[in-house]
């Protein structure tokens, strides 16, 4: 344990090493299939990418978006949650907020405009390698003046309290096809999302990223994939499951300067896995040129089937420097 020394005394603190952050994610995760790790992977790669193309400062970190569930009011209360990073072995006590990361305000302040109420979350551990003792405090953005943050659970309109306790930390799964780098980003995201399932129900979906560009700001799916070729009508294409379509549907409802890009990180081919390129496209030329007739796809992040949306390759751009510049 840690402690730090404030008016009258002391508060003890904690930390938690890899091995800690593992064993939690392998009670908190359902599926830890390979389309998931080649999901979170792919997202990791794609900030570096990022930063390679001096584009740090305008994307944000990972998250999770809510929605209420109560009958009659499904989907009208919306938040979107955005933890810091939990390091291994780090002593956190939440007394003061941190350095919001690049970008995160001015993500945040669209994201409020548009009826999505953004939160930046950070950890405060009370004991050492207990995952269950993080503590989450939110501190809401996107607002004029700024906010003092509140320690979780605080009451969030239309979202309903849950009344029994649910076991999400029920699985035994493998994760060491998790690197050590991927660990604390996962962990981070699990430990925020458990918790706050634990106490409101909630349909939650994940964010991989959102773009700050110089007109608009997107949300961002990023996968994994190699290109298909079985489909003579739209030639080769990238396939798009029908959850994250939808979601990417619901930021563009939106509309205003509120945007979304499907990103892709091409591979070869499903066995060898070689890096080709970085492809992107708007959620506007998926809704003009994706096929609507829906393609049977692999198995999904879950480990289900999926369903998908054919999207032909010409249709995307070519991830870089330039082509970032334009959005």
């Amino acid at each position: 344990m840690f402690s730090r020394l404030v008016w009258g005394g002391c508060v003890l603190v904690g930390i938690l090493n890899l091995d800690a952050m593992r064993q939690y994610l392998s009670r908190s995760l359902s599926s830890v299939n390979e389309n998931k790790l080649r999901g979170i992977l792919a997202e990791i790669d794609f900030r570096q990418t990022l930063v390679n193309l001096g584009f740090a400062d305008r994307v944000s970190p990972g998250g999770w978006i809510a929605r209420s569930t109560e009958e009659g009011h499904f989907g009208h209360s919306i938040i979107a949650m955005f933890p810091e990073t939990i390091q291994p072995d780090r002593a956190y006590d939440s007394m003061e907020a941190p350095s919001l990361p690049p970008g995160l305000h001015s993500v945040s302040a669209t994201l409020f405009q548009r009826g999505i109420s953004p939160y930046f979350c950070y950890p405060r551990i009370d004991s050492d390698n207990d995952p269950e003792s993080v503590l989450w405090t939110f501190l809401q953005l996107g607002l004029p003046t700024p906010q003092q943050g509140k320690v979780f659970p605080f009451e969030i309109p239309e979202f309903s309290q849950r009344l029994r306790k649910y076991p999400f930390l029920k699985y035994q799964k493998d994760t060491s096809g998790l690197t050590d780098l991927a660990v604390p980003d996962v962990f981070s995201k699990e430990n925020m999302r458990v918790t706050f399932n634990s106490y409101y129900y909630a349909e939650m979906s994940d964010i991989d990223a959102i773009f700050w560009g110089n007109r608009f700001t997107y949300p961002i799916e990023i996968k994994e994939k190699s290109v298909a070729t079985g489909s003579p009508r739209t030639g080769p294409y990238f396939g798009l499951d029908q959850g994250p379509f939808v979601k990417l549907a619901f930021y563009a409802a939106k509309q205003s300067n509120l945007h979304s890009l499907f990103v892709v990180r091409e591979i070869d081919n499903k066995d060898d896995r070689n890096f080709v390129n970085w492809w992107f496209i708007t959620y506007d030329r998926i809704a003009e040129f994706a096929s609507w007739v829906n393609q049977g796809g692999g198995p999904n992040m879950l480990g289900g089937s999926s369903s998908v949306v054919k999207i032909p390759k010409s249709e995307f751009q070519e991830l870089n420097s330039a082509s970032l510049g334009t959005l």
